[in-house]
């Protein structure tokens, strides 16, 4: 085995019961063909249950791969994918694709979440801008969230449409692997007019995406930092503050002394951009 599949395989053995665990032997030391249709049918050998896995002995392998809330059968199928021989990658990437073209959604799930240990990753580029542009939540989810797959290796195009689109939606964008080391000037400037665009509506905007523009200030998003802090909104006001306190840009922190008690809050360390994210959760 190699180390992610014996790490997966781990997991397996701590869920599973004695059927499951002989009945994942058996089609992983099988031909391809049989891992191919053992894929299929999972679910009517593997339960749906919650897994228990070691978050940090995944990470050393696949650094920001989240799996702890995937369900058992999730897991096997991920881990059936992986006894698929890549030795020859014309070969290896045509298996894959099979799957692909006829799965139903809890394979393409299983799929997108598996990206991250699939070899040759150039190869699976198109199917994961796919899934980006997908109206299933849960296909999406599978790429967006917990998956380091889009960090590595979208372009900065690809990368903005899912960030966005994970805003357009309201989903939680911090799930996102990677957000702010891949943040962006086209980006922070595309908030701001998805902002404007939003307030014209008499619409909210996520007060944590404006964590994006901290490294990519300009005039307009100064304006738009004080209508937050005018707001009577306080994660708005929380947002605001917490970004003029991290930005270098001029103007920002004079921008911040107008409101004392916010910045008195940021400079004991009450405020954080975590207190957005448990609020964007419930608000979800």
């Amino acid at each position: 085995m190699t180390s992610i599949q014996h790490i997966l395989f781990s997991a397996i053995e701590a869920t599973a019961n004695e059927k499951e665990l002989e009945w994942v032997k058996t089609k992983a030391n099988s031909d391809v063909k049989a891992i191919q249709i053992a894929f299929v049918s999972a679910p009517r050998f593997i339960r749906k249950v919650a897994i228990r896995v070691d978050e940090k002995v995944i990470h050393s392998v696949v650094p920001d791969w989240q799996i702890e809330e995937w369900t058992l059968e999730r897991l096997v199928r991920v881990y059936l994918l992986l006894h698929i021989p890549s030795e020859q990658s014309e070969e290896y990437v045509k298996n894959i694709e099979t799957l692909f073209d006829t799965a139903e959604i809890n394979e393409l799930v299983a799929l997108y979440s598996a990206l991250p240990v699939l070899s040759y990753p150039e190869k699976w580029l198109f199917r994961a801008t796919e899934a980006v542009r997908s109206n299933m939540g849960v296909v999406f989810d599978a790429i967006g969230f917990g998956n380091p797959y889009p960090f590595l290796h979208f372009s900065e195009l690809a990368w903005n449409q899912l960030v966005l689109k994970c805003i357009f939606n309201d989903k939680p964008i911090h799930l996102i692997v990677g957000l702010e080391k891949r943040a962006n000037r086209k980006l922070a400037e595309t908030l701001s007019d998805f902002a404007h665009e939003r307030w014209a509506a008499d619409r909210k905007v996520p007060a944590q995406v404006w964590r994006l523009v901290i490294n990519f200030m300009n005039d307009t998003i100064l304006a738009d930092l004080d209508k937050l802090f005018q707001s009577n909104d306080i994660q708005n006001q929380t947002a605001a503050a917490l970004v003029c306190s991290e930005t270098s840009f001029p103007g920002a922190e004079s921008l911040l002394e107008n409101y004392p008690q916010l910045r008195a809050s940021v400079q004991k360390g009450q405020l954080s951009w975590k207190q957005l994210e448990v609020h964007q959760l419930c608000y979800v």
